[in-house]
C-alpha cells in the first residue's frame, strides 16, 4: 500500500500506524457502506491523515474517488471519466476562487450522478470538515443527502463508500439526533504508533515519554509543540487563547473547572451544569459521553477505560492533556 505524505507543522512526514483503521477501510471497500460513516474525535487526532490514506486505499481497490477538504483547499476527483473529472475540478477551482468552498460539498452529489450516468462504478466520497464549510446548521441535511446518494441513486452503482470526518464539537450532537449516518469515534494515536510518528520529527527534542504525557498521542498537539520549540507552557497558553478562556468564563465556572481538571468525569455527575458541558464541547475541549471501549465501536484503537494522567475518564475526557493544561493555566492566570 502506498503511504501518503502529510504535513506536520513545517515537516513532511509519512502516514504511519493506524493499521486497524486501514483494515476497516479495506472491509468497507469489499462490501460498501450502507450509511455514511461519520467519524468524530479530538481535533488534531489524525482524522485528516486517515482520510487521505483511506482515499488512497480506496483508489487502489478500484474505486472512483471524490476527495473533499474544502477548508484546506484540497479537492480532487480520481475518476476514469475525463469529462466528469475535468468538470469537477473546474467547478472546484471556481468555487475556491470565489471563496465559496461550501458549494463544492453540495456539488459532489451531482458529479457522482454524472459519473454513474456515464459508467456503473465503485464510487467513494471522502469528505473532511465539510460541515465547517457549509455551516453546522446544515450538517444533518448534508448527511441526509449523502444517505440518499447511497440508498436512492438515480443510476446504479457497483459499491459505494462514504466517509466523512468532523471534530467533536456540536456537529456530533446535531447529526446524532437522526439515524442517517453511522457515527464512529476515533481517538488519538496509540502509544506505539505515536512513537513511530515522533521518530520522524528531526532535531533535538524531549524524550518520547514526556512528549506522550503532553500530547496523549495527538499529532496536532505534537505539531504545536514542535512549532513552540518544545515549550509546552507556550503551546498551552496559545491554545488557551484560541479557546477564548476569558476571565469571565473562568470565574463563572471556576469550581467546576478546577474539579474537572483533576477528573473529567466530574461533568458526568447529575448536578453538572449542562451549559458548561455545552460550552466545553463547542470549544472542542472535551469529549462528552465517551463510547464503550469495545474495539468494534471505534476507528482504530479505543482509548483506555480511564487514565487520569492523560485526562481520560470513563464517560468524559479532555481531548488531550494539552487541552486540560490550557484550562489549568487559564485558572491560574485569573487567580493571580
Amino acid at each position: 500500500m502506498k503511504r501518503v505524505k502529510l504535513r506536520l507543522a513545517s515537516l513532511e512526514v509519512e502516514f504511519t500506524d493506524r493499521e486497524k483503521a486501514l483494515s476497516q477501510v479495506q472491509e468497507w471497500a469489499e462490501r460498501g457502506t450502507w450509511h455514511p460513516i461519520v467519524v468524530f474525535g479530538p481535533e488534531g487526532c489524525g482524522k485528516t491523515a486517515w482520510l487521505r490514506q483511506a482515499a488512497e486505499v480506496l483508489r487502489e481497490e478500484g474505486y472512483e474517488v471524490f476527495y473533499l477538504h474544502p477548508l484546506d483547499r484540497l479537492v480532487y476527483a480520481e475518476v476514469s471519466v475525463p469529462g466528469v473529472r475535468e468538470a469537477f475540478l473546474e467547478f472546484a477551482q471556481k468555487a475556491l476562487a470565489e471563496d465559496a468552498a461550501g458549494r463544492i460539498a453540495w456539488a459532489v452529489f451531482d458529479f457522482v450522478r454524472d459519473l454513474l450516468k456515464a459508467r456503473k462504478s465503485k464510487v467513494a466520497v471522502v469528505a473532511d470538515d465539510v460541515f465547517q464549510a457549509i455551516g453546522l446548521d446544515r450538517a444533518a441535511g448534508y448527511v441526509k443527502g449523502l444517505l440518499n446518494t447511497v440508498e436512492h441513486p438515480l443510476y446504479d452503482y457497483e459499491k459505494m463508500v462514504v466517509l466523512v470526518a468532523t471534530s467533536e464539537g456540536v456537529s456530533r450532537r446535531e447529526i446524532g439526533r437522526h439515524r442517517w449516518a453511522e457515527l464512529v469515534p476515533m481517538w488519538n494515536m496509540p502509544r506505539e504508533g505515536f512513537e513511530q510518528l515522533y521518530r520522524q520529527v528531526p532535531g533535538p527534542k524531549p524524550d518520547v515519554e514526556e512528549a506522550w504525557r503532553i500530547t496523549g498521542g495527538n499529532p496536532g498537539v505534537l505539531a504545536s509543540l514542535y512549532q513552540a520549540k518544545w515549550d509546552a507552557g507556550r503551546a498551552a497558553t496559545k491554545l488557551a487563547s484560541s479557546k477564548e478562556l476569558t476571565a469571565s468564563f473562568v470565574e463563572r465556572w471556576r469550581r467546576w473547572l478546577e474539579e474537572t481538571v483533576e477528573d473529567p468525569d466530574t461533568l458526568w455527575r447529575a448536578d453538572a451544569p449542562e451549559e458548561l458541558i455545552g460550552e466545553l464541547v463547542a470549544r472542542n475541549l472535551i469529549v462528552y459521553n465517551m463510547y464503550n471501549r469495545e474495539p468494534w465501536l471505534w476507528i482504530d484503537q479505543p482509548p483506555p477505560g480511564k487514565d487520569l494522567e492523560l485526562g481520560i475518564g470513563k464517560h468524559v475526557a479532555w481531548q488531550t492533556p494539552m487541552h486540560r493544561e490550557a484550562v489549568r493555566r487559564a485558572l491560574e492566570e485569573v487567580a493571580a
